[in-house]
């Protein structure tokens, strides 16, 4: 996975990029980038307005958000106004009180300003901020100066860190349980055919006990099905017994961890399609994208392959090294909390700016599918601070 995804041929490494083959809430509505700059910007007021702000997006594609954001804050172009978002902790208590989640969950703020509206920021941020993309593939020919390019993570991040569908590509392992014990899943990388590999090893057993209930792992062994694809197909789920198999997600507690360590002091926020404890998906999700359609997952380099992240498993190990409860919430309910209502304007609109009544049908239209339950909205929002308090 971690060949075909980010090797010299890789999916993310070679080609146009990401955004030729699925759609993410980044590509879907500028409604997205209106609504993360409102989180910008009361995170720069909770940090005090740092004299370098930093705004780093891990798995950036081609730079698709970070120059949507450039504009937005003013590095190119006019700075916009500031505000305070409900889903910034509030800077009272200390780092080294851990809290339950439920403490950490935001309170809408009162009487949000519109998604069209600027939401407000001090007038120096663009001359503070420093954007980083950070990706595998090489620098976009075309991407604006001002923003950084880099392949790792950079250390001393003080301001918001930010991964949209970064999580469900950091590869991991599969694992089927078997009369012997839980075992390995290997893959041939050019045909996709399955087979099983060795014992899991401890720490991956402790994963799985913990993270990912499971009958016990008296299965039968795995068999490679002929054809389909799909959530629900034969080439999806690959093997008999499908309620036993488990996707590994410690690579991916591992990632976000690595990741909140190069985070001094401001708030990580994961956007990503995944599940909870108490409703492990039977089979697993691993899947594959090319072009708009969903593929079977081989990992040959020409496809994205990709699983659901075990997005309570993230949480907790981010909460241990920050020190500091997180949220974990819906897109939905974290966008509509930054203001993205997605409400129909009044028909009485109409009749007296017909113009204005089709600009905020569009505008209407564009958070309903950030939003809806069903599609991006279904995706969770992890916020993490780190060193927020007083």
């Amino acid at each position: 996975m971690a060949t075909a995804l980010y090797g010299p041929d890789g999916f993310f490494v070679s080609g146009p990029g990401p955004a030729a083959h699925f759609r993410t809430s980044v590509h879907a509505s500028p409604v997205f980038t209106s609504c993360l700059l409102r989180l910008l910007s009361s995170l720069d007021a909770a940090l005090d307005h740092p004299a370098r702000f930093d705004v780093v997006d891990v798995g950036a594609g081609r730079g698709e958000l970070l120059r949507s954001l450039s504009v937005a804050v003013g590095v190119s172009g006019d700075p916009t106004r500031s505000g305070r978002s409900g889903l910034i902790p509030p800077r009272a208590g200390s780092p080294e009180t851990l809290t339950t989640t439920a403490a950490a969950r935001p309170s809408p703020p009162t009487g949000p300003p519109s998604v069209g509206s600027s939401p407000a920021t001090p007038a120096s941020l663009a001359e503070r901020v420093r954007l980083v993309a950070v990706e595998k593939a090489p620098r976009p020919e075309d991407l604006p100066p001002e923003i950084e390019w880099m392949d790792e993570i950079p250390q001393g991040i003080t301001g918001l860190l930010v991964a949209t569908e970064w999580l469900d590509n950091v590869p991991l392992d599969l694992a089927v349980p078997t009369p012997e014990g839980w075992r390995y899943v290997l893959v041939n990388p050019t045909t996709g055919e399955e087979s099983t590999g060795n014992p899991i090893n401890a720490q991956d057993a402790a994963w799985l006990k913990h993270w990912w209930p499971t009958p016990s792992p008296d299965g039968p062994l795995i068999k490679r099905f002929a054809s389909g694809v799909g959530p629900e197909s034969d080439a999806n789920l690959l093997i008999n017994g499908v309620e036993g198999r488990a996707e590994v997600g410690r690579s991916r507690d591992e990632a976000w961890v690595d990741a909140l360590r190069r985070l001094d002091r401001g708030l990580a926020l994961a956007v990503d399609y995944g599940h909870l404890r108490d409703g492990r998906p039977v089979g697993g999700t691993l899947t594959g994208y090319r072009g708009g359609r969903q593929v079977a997952p081989v990992p040959d380099g020409s496809c994205d392959v990709t699983a659901h992240v075990a997005m309570d498993s993230v949480a907790s190990a981010g909460e241990r090294v920050a020190r500091c409860a997180y949220t974990l919430v819906s897109q939905r309910e974290g966008l509509r909390t930054l203001g993205a209502d997605g409400g129909r304007p009044p028909l009485s609109l109409a009749s007296r700016d017909p113009a204005g009544y089709l600009r905020a049908l569009a505008a209407a239209s564009a958070v309903a599918e950030l939003t809806d339950p069903a599609g991006l909205g279904g995706h969770w929002w992890l916020l993490q601070p780190v060193d927020l308090g007083s």
